[in-house]
């Protein structure tokens, strides 16, 4: 992750699309689709309000596709693919798109790895040229690859072993809830790990994973489907196939029994709650339903618990939630829906537990009332629009959506699935993923305060784990 501020079988799938219908009214995303003899999938999105294009390359493979024994390597690779090539030096990429007026970056993912970039139109060719260039090869080099394993681990120090609470609530929570070690283990990636990458291991990632029939590349924006397929072939075209690695088996079942942490932390000053309940399945028709129940129960001041621990009981400081750390419909695998609240020093874990608790058993015997539910539905839809408005972040989603599903089309059809939820929606799957058996939870302590309140207790940074 370049900036700290970016991060079914196909017979079950389409009985997933089919079962849900459309709403009568809402923008319908233009997109068409091209393979390339290469295996290269082609989405164009055309929109002329304005000159200027955005574009997204995605690669399925991220955290998840990392060798075991090399964790944080996909990360890694995500900054070796800007080091230059053999074509065009260290640097050139960045300075041909910022001097024609654009901007890019790149991010690294459970399931993908995405490169983005938005610019003038009249860009278009040079960074087409740019990104094919890159993925034919690029300049494996010792001071290169040293000099990225070192920025990896200075945004490692920033932003998790210097920050209070880490990343609580996408790694500690992950390897606490998942079995799997592709799903479990650290993706930003241990010292250690890093250090022992090899200008081997980097070519034949590069070779496994960087090929164009492991590619989706999708523009939005002020060209026709037509330009931007002879583009395509323009530039990519000649890149050659390349075998892929078989893939590998991520599913697990939801859990049968709670599972908690306890933790220490040297630099947090109030503790923390992170809950966690795995999720759905890509695809599953309880994946809407969930989505919409993330908002009711986390989904800002508004919802359920903000109003319970925050408001009425006074419990907690601050609540946050997410789905996974991409969003409810870019994963591929085991995710979890997760909440992270700072409570008070005079409060505990099990008060704020009693209460969750509490909201889920309402959930589950009313449901949400007809103007909550249009309330909710109302926001998640704005949100989906607005995220799809910006030529960048809609080539970037239309290229994460035919990754990760298979088809881009679905961007359409995600408005009616939420639109289709029903409060008996809420009710079933809240009864089914929500229950403490599917829950995991992580009590983050200060430092300080765990050894004032136990001084003999061991030391910090030690955790205790009960499955």
């Amino acid at each position: 992750m370049r900036s700290p501020t970016l991060m079914l079988l196909l017979g079950s799938l389409t009985l997933c699309l089919s079962a849900w219908a459309a709403p009568p009214d809402h923008w319908s995303v233009p997109v068409q689709r091209k393979t390339l003899s290469n295996g290269l999938t082609v989405l164009i999105s055309e929109d002329h309000s304005s000159p200027t294009f955005g574009l997204s390359l995605v690669y399925k493979v991220g955290m998840r596709l990392e060798p075991e024994g090399r964790t944080g390597f996909a990360h890694l690779f995500e900054h070796l693919m800007f080091q230059g090539t053999p074509k065009s030096p260290k640097g050139v990429f960045n300075q041909v798109i910022t001097a024609g007026g654009g901007q890019n970056n790149g991010s690294t993912r459970a399931d993908f790895t995405n490169y983005i970039e938005t610019a003038p139109i009249t860009s278009l060719e040079a960074i087409l040229w740019l990104e094919a260039d890159r993925m034919r090869a690029l300049d494996f080099n010792a001071q290169n690859l040293k000099n990225q394993q070192d920025v990896v681990k200075e945004e490692i120090r920033i932003n998790v072993k210097n920050k209070p609470y880490g990343a609580v609530m996408w790694l500690d929570i992950a390897g606490l809830a998942f079995d799997r070690w592709a799903n479990q283990h650290d993706g930003y990636g241990s010292f250690a790990d890093l250090e022992h990458a090899t200008l081997d291991d980097v070519r034949a990632f590069h070779r496994d994973f960087y090929g164009p029939n492991n590619a989706v590349l999708a523009i939005a924006g002020d060209l026709s489907a037509a330009q931007g397929f002879a583009l395509a072939e323009k530039y990519f075209g000649s890149v050659p196939r390349r075998p892929r690695p078989a893939a590998s088996r991520f599913d697990e079942p939801l859990n049968s029994g709670e599972r908690r942490l306890t933790q220490t932390d040297a630099l947090a000053q109030v503790p923390a709650l992170t809950l966690g309940w795995k999720m759905p399945a890509r695809g599953s028709k309880d994946q809407a339903a969930m989505t919409v129940l993330a908002e009711l129960l986390a989904g800002g001041e508004a919802s359920r618990l903000h109003q319970a621990l925050v408001k009425r009981h006074g419990l907690a400081l601050k609540l946050d939630s997410g789905i996974g750390i991409t969003g409810p419909w870019e994963y591929d695998g085991p995710t979890l829906l997760t909440v992270f609240a700072l409570y008070k020093p005079s409060s505990n874990a099990d008060a704020l537990l009693a209460v969750v608790d509490e909201e889920i058993a309402t959930i589950v015997k009313s449901g949400a009332d007809p103007a909550t539910l249009a309330r909710l539905k109302t926001s998640l839809l704005a949100s989906w629009y607005d995220g799809l408005d910006g030529f960048m972040n809609r080539a970037d989603m239309l290229a994460k959506l035919q990754t990760l599903w298979g088809d881009a089309r679905v961007v359409n059809q995600i408005p009616g699935w939420i639109a289709a939820v029903s409060s008996a929606d809420l009710q079933r799957v809240a009864a089914r993923y929500l229950g403490s058996a599917n829950r995991v939870l992580i009590d983050r302590q200060p430092a300080s305060a765990a050894a004032s309140a136990a001084p003999a207790a061991t030391p910090s940074g030690e955790t205790a784990k009960e499955h």
